[in-house]
C-alpha cells in the first residue's frame, strides 16, 4: 500500500472493527453478569421467572407453553422452566447439562445459559441466548453507522491526501523547469504550512535564477564589447605603424583595466552576497568616513569639471562594516560625480536619522525618467541615456551600495530633484 489514502482508509475501517469487536465483549460481559440479582437484566430476570411459575401453577403445560412461545417471540433467548431437580416442566427432560453451562460464565461464539432460581428453590428458570450477544444486539440498523463511518474515512482521507497531490504536482512542475508553479493552499494545519513554505521556497529560488541568468547574460554581454576592441587594438598594434601602434597600445589598457573594473566589482556583489552572519561589526564614526571619502573623490571631481561640497558634519558612530560602507557610500559619489555637469556642484551631508546616520548624495545632471528609477540598483541596468559606456561604468556600483546598505539592515533609495538626482542612505545604529 503506497497510497496514503488506502492507508488512512484501511486504518479507519481496522478501528472501527476492534470497536465492534470490543462492543460484543462487552456486551457478551453485561450478559453474563446478569446472574447477579442486583442486576437490571438479572431483576428483569426473576421477574421473569415469577410470571413463569404463576403460569404453570394456574395453567399447567399449555400455559407454561404460551408464556414461553410469547418470552421467545420478544427476546433473542430461549426460556426453560425446571423444577428443583432440573427437570423440564414442559417436555420432561433432565436439563442437568444446562447448570454446567451456566457455570461456565460463557464463552465468545458459544450461546450463553442464564440461570436463576426461585426465592424458595422450587423452580429454576434457564435462558439460552440465541447465537453471540454482541451479534444478538447487533441490529440491521447499525450498519448505517458501519456505511457512515466508511463515508467519513473517505472524505477524511481525501481532505488529507488531496492537499499532498497538489503539492506533489507542483514540485513536479517546478523539477521540470516550471518555476512559476505554486501549490497556492489556503489551508492552516501542517499541511497548509508545508505547501506555503515550498511557494516561499519556490519564489525565492526563481528569484535567484533570473538573477543568475540576467547575470550570465549581463556578463557576456559586458565582455563582448570591451574583447572585440581588444582584438581591433591588437591588430593595429600588429601593423607596425608608430601612431597606430601607441593608440592601439592605449586602448588595449583602456579595455584591460574596464575588465579588470568589471572582475573586481562582481567579485564584490559575490561578497556582498555570501553570508550575511561574517559581516563585520564595529563602531564606525560616519563623519569620519565620509569626510575622508570626500577628501578622495575630490581629484576626480576636479578631473570631471565639478566639485564636491560637504558642510561640517555632526559626530555620527554607527556599528558596522567600515570597509562595506565605505564602498557602498562610495559608490554612490563617484555615480553622482559620473553623472554631474562641469561646474556643478555635488553635494554631501549627513544628519543623525534618530539612533543612527542618514546620508544624502544630490547631483545636478539630466536625473533619471520615473519608470527607470526602481531599477537603478538592479546589477548592470542602464538607463538609455546613461553615459557609463564611455565613462567606464560597469553598471555594477549601485547594486553593490544597496546590498551593502541592506546588510547593514538600512534603507537607500533614490529621487529626482529637477534638477539632478539625491541618493539617500539611512543606516541604523547596530546594523
Amino acid at each position: 500500500m503506497r497510497s496514503l489514502f488506502a492507508k488512512f482508509l484501511i486504518w479507519f475501517l481496522a478501528a472501527m472493527a476492534i470497536t465492534m469487536a470490543g462492543f460484543m465483549i462487552l456486551t457478551t460481559r453485561s450478559f453474563t453478569a446478569a446472574r447477579g440479582r442486583g442486576h437490571i437484566f438479572g431483576r428483569m430476570l426473576s421477574v421473569q421467572l415469577e410470571e413463569a411459575r404463576h403460569a404453570f401453577e394456574q395453567g399447567g403445560r399449555p400455559a407454561l407453553a404460551a408464556f414461553l412461545q410469547r418470552f421467545d417471540s420478544e427476546f433473542p433467548a430461549h426460556g426453560i422452566l425446571t423444577d428443583a431437580a432440573y427437570h423440564d416442566l414442559l417436555t420432561g427432560q433432565d436439563r442437568h447439562e444446562l447448570v454446567e453451562d451456566a457455570e461456565r460464565r460463557g464463552r465468545l461464539f458459544q450461546p450463553t445459559v442464564i440461570a436463576r432460581a426461585s426465592r424458595d428453590g422450587k423452580y429454576w428458570l434457564f435462558l439460552i441466548s440465541r447465537g453471540h450477544p454482541g451479534f444478538t444486539f447487533f441490529t440491521p440498523q447499525y450498519l448505517w453507522i458501519v456505511a457512515a463511518m466508511v463515508v467519513l474515512s473517505y472524505l477524511l482521507a481525501l481532505h488529507l491526501t488531496s492537499p499532498l497531490r497538489s503539492l506533489q504536482k507542483a514540485v513536479e512542475r517546478f523539477g521540470k523547469g516550471d518555476l512559476a508553479a505554486r501549490v497556492g493552499s489556503r489551508r492552516h494545519d501542517e499541511v497548509g504550512r508545508l505547501a506555503r513554505t515550498f511557494d516561499t521556497m519556490a519564489d525565492r529560488l526563481q528569484t535567484l535564477l533570473t538573477a543568475e541568468r540576467r547575470l550570465l547574460l549581463d556578463i557576456s554581454h559586458e565582455l563582448r564589447s570591451p574583447l572585440a576592441r581588444l582584438s581591433v587594438a591588437t591588430e593595429l598594434a600588429r601593423s607596425g605603424e608608430p601612431e597606430a601602434r601607441e593608440a592601439a597600445l592605449n586602448r588595449i589598457e583602456k579595455e584591460a583595466g574596464r575588465l579588470n573594473s568589471l572582475v573586481g566589482e562582481l567579485l564584490q556583489v559575490t561578497r556582498a552576497e555570501g553570508d550575511p552572519s561574517s559581516l563585520r561589526k564595529e563602531p564606525v564614526r560616519v563623519d569620519e568616513l565620509l569626510a575622508n571619502l570626500v577628501e578622495d573623490c575630490s581629484v576626480e571631481a576636479e578631473a570631471r569639471g565639478c566639485r564636491l561640497e560637504m558642510k561640517k558634519p555632526p559626530a555620527v558612530t554607527i556599528q558596522g562594516d567600515p570597509e562595506l560602507m565605505r564602498r557602498a557610500v562610495e559608490n554612490v559619489v563617484r555615480n553622482a560625480i559620473r553623472h554631474s555637469p562641469q561646474g556643478s556642484p555635488v553635494e554631501v551631508w549627513l544628519e543623525n536619522g534618530g539612533p543612527g546616520a542618514r546620508i544624502r548624495v544630490r547631483d545636478y545632471g539630466p536625473g533619471v525618467p520615473e519608470e527607470h528609477l526602481p531599477h537603478i540598483f538592479d546589477p548592470f541596468y542602464r538607463v538609455d541615456t546613461d553615459r557609463n559606456r564611455t565613462s567606464g561604468g560597469v553598471g555594477l556600483g549601485l547594486a553593490i551600495a544597496r546590498r551593502a546598505v541592506d546588510l547593514h539592515k538600512g534603507r537607500i533609495e533614490a529621487r529626482n530633484s529637477n534638477p539632478g538626482l539625491v541618493m539617500e542612505i539611512d543606516l541604523p545604529a547596530s546594523g
